[in-house]
């Protein structure tokens, strides 16, 4: 297996993994970035998040991992979130995920990063004991909270 980072070429590839990323999280009508927004996110000037492919020995892409920095006041450090981590059905078991991982750990050492973190849906227990199997330690003491759509114009709007 190869792990690349992705390139412009590779927008309706990754575009593909986004929309099949969230058909598996059972929220496909919420992936509505458009190839034109992925363009500017991923591949301006100075992108701000990344993409890296792991594709199989013939060339094929299995699977991929979509990160950006993030920063601990903790620890004086930044790290990695991974936003997302995905492996087609047909490549699952043969150690893609895994290797996906292990390539940003990597990163997180070789950058001096304290922290590689992402979260998972409650329901995905496969996901789940993948993750413990690699050491891996649920935050359960933290809640995620999220400003969207008309909530986050709201706040916005307040005085």
């Amino acid at each position: 297996m190869r792990i690349r980072r992705a390139v412009e070429a590779d927008l309706e590839v990754l575009d593909g993994f986004i929309r099949d990323l969230a058909h598996y999280e059972r929220a496909l009508e919420m992936a509505q970035a458009t190839t034109e927004q992925l363009r500017q996110s991923f591949f301006s000037e100075s992108p701000q998040v990344y993409c890296d492919f792991v594709e199989t020995d013939e060339g094929e892409v299995a699977g991929f991992a979509v990160w950006f920095l993030n920063y601990s006041t903790w620890t004086g450090s930044h790290g990695i979130y991974l936003e997302d981590l995905f492996v087609r059905p047909e490549h699952r078991g043969r150690g893609y995920g895994k290797a996906l991982l292990v390539h940003l750990a990597r990163e997180c050492v070789s950058q001096s990063y304290a922290r590689l973190q992402w979260s998972v849906l409650d329901w995905n227990t496969p996901s789940i004991d993948f993750y413990t199997s690699l050491g891996a330690e649920a935050q359960d003491e933290w809640t995620v909270y999220r400003l969207s759509s008309s909530a986050l114009k709201r706040a916005a709007a307040a005085s």
